[in-house]
């Protein structure tokens, strides 16, 4: 017989939180990753800011999906990496972080 174990998440106390950075800063020394590779920076504007936000708030791409109610965490992905979007996601998100969308007028 198959046993299915059930995944609890649990937030991790400041303690886990700075040994789990320890290790991947031994692990990161140990075996560096290739020159070129790694996280791009957020295009300047609101995908940099919903990227700030979420970070601030030690939010993955996946638990703001799912506070967001956005099925796909790759939708956050695409958002901070300045892809096109929905706009009903783009509020969804702005409303999980706290954040206002606004048009304001251009200047001239």
């Amino acid at each position: 017989m198959r046993q299915h174990l059930k995944h609890i998440n649990r937030p991790l106390t400041d303690e886990e939180r700075a040994r789990h950075a320890r290790i991947r800063e031994a692990a990161v020394r140990e075996i560096p990753p290739k020159a070129g590779t790694g996280r791009r920076p957020s295009p300047p504007g609101i995908p940099a800011q919903i990227r700030r936000e979420r970070e601030a708030r030690g939010l993955t791409w996946y638990a703001l999906a799912k506070l967001a109610g956005i099925p796909n965490q790759a939708t956050i992905r695409d958002i901070e990496q300045g892809k096109d979007i929905k706009l009903s996601n783009l509020q969804s998100i702005a409303d999980v972080l706290g954040l206002t969308l606004e048009l304001v007028r251009k200047a001239g």
